[in-house]
């Protein structure tokens, strides 16, 4: 079992980036080498260590037990999001984190070379989106095609950004049909610029859709839905990672673990709504339930096939808007861990028996 220390959570924001740095000074990769082609390893070394970026699961894999099957050290990273993960994969102080389709798309974009170890979505996704377009008080717009002329917050290489240029493209738009206002897509940085008509269009996501109305809709606020799939979640880590044989085996033992940690949540409604939600996110349980309800049911797929052709499309797209080259998608992915979630989900189901 992994000592306490290597159990410690390490707070989120650049105080926890430049931590995990100076500890990984001296971490750099010690396994034997594994080539891109070479076999998974299906045992993993005494004394092998992940720093993990991935919080809500790490909440999951303790509260349903599964946390106990992991043979490796660990230490959990209050860490997700491409900026501070990428920043963190840079100063070799982060192994694996727990993003959207957008930061390994930009990573490799900066040359900051990444493979994609998982990837899920939300049964029908349509119906539970992550994102929905804030529209400010006073501003027309009641579908897509309204978008035209208007002043819309973007984010570049976050996956807001990369769901307007998406939008965008749907509502039959350029980028010079609207005027991009580029903002950081953090906290409430978005629902204050709409309430304050810094902007006319924004995305939001989560509990910022209901407070966004509650707070602004007898002024006129309104959110329209956009139309889109915008649930891609995926692990990636960086390829020097993986070409260490040891941590290479250590991410597989996780991967297989990570699809049933998040049916456990599924499974245990009132228990992670007040794990996560209250206690951790300090929401309202109202707000939990809401959220809980919103996300819908996760989707593993079993083959990468269509996620890869989906995920291409979003490059393309997104290459067309930022003026970078496109790229094969199925380069940032790495097979070898494709069988391993529906693996470990048939052998642990809904993590409760770990």
């Amino acid at each position: 079992m992994p000592s306490n220390a290597t159990r410690r959570t390490l707070l989120a924001g650049a105080p926890a980036v430049a931590a995990l740095a100076l500890a990984a000074c001296t971490d750099e990769p010690s396994g034997p080498v594994l080539s891109a082609d070479a076999d998974l390893p299906t045992a993993v070394p005494k004394g092998t260590k992940l720093v993990i970026g991935d919080p809500s699961q790490q909440l999951a894999f303790e509260l349903s037990g599964l946390v106990d099957l992991l043979t490796f050290e660990y230490e959990w990273a209050n860490i997700s999001g491409g900026p501070k993960s990428s920043e963190a994969f840079r100063a070799r102080s982060l192994d694996i984190s727990s993003v959207a389709d957008i930061p390994p798309i930009h990573a490799t974009w900066t040359n900051l070379p990444i493979k994609i170890v998982a990837a899920a979505g939300r049964v029908d996704p349509l119906e539970h989106p992550i994102y929905d377009l804030g529209v400010a008080p006073g501003v027309d717009v009641t579908t897509v095609e309204d978008l035209r002329g208007k002043k819309i917050a973007f984010s570049p290489g976050q996956a807001q950004g990369a769901l307007i240029l998406r939008v965008l493209d749907s509502a039959g738009l350029a980028k010079e049909d609207v005027e991009l206002v580029e903002l950081p897509s953090t906290a409430d940085t978005y629902s204050n610029a709409l309430a304050g008509n810094e902007v006319d269009v924004a995305p939001i996501g989560g509990t910022q859709v209901r407070s966004y109305l509650n707070k602004y809709g007898s002024d006129g606020a309104t959110t329209i839905p956009h139309g889109l799939r915008d649930d891609p979640w995926t692990l990636y880590a960086p390829v020097e990672v993986l070409e260490d044989a040891d941590k290479a085996a250590a991410i597989a033992e996780y991967v297989r673990l990570w699809g049933a940690a998040k049916l456990w949540t599924r499974a245990n409604r009132e228990e992670w709504i007040n794990a996560w939600y209250v206690e951790h996110e300090g929401l309202p349980y109202e707000d939990g339930e809401y959220l809980f309800d919103r996300e819908g049911e996760p989707d593993f797929p079993e083959t990468w096939d269509e996620t890869i052709e989906r995920h291409q499309e979003t490059i393309e797209v997104v290459a067309a808007g930022t003026g970078n080259e496109p790229f094969d998608a199925a380069t940032i992915y790495d097979r070898r861990f494709e069988p391993l979630v529906a693996e470990g989900i048939a052998e642990y189901g809904e993590g409760g028996n770990a």
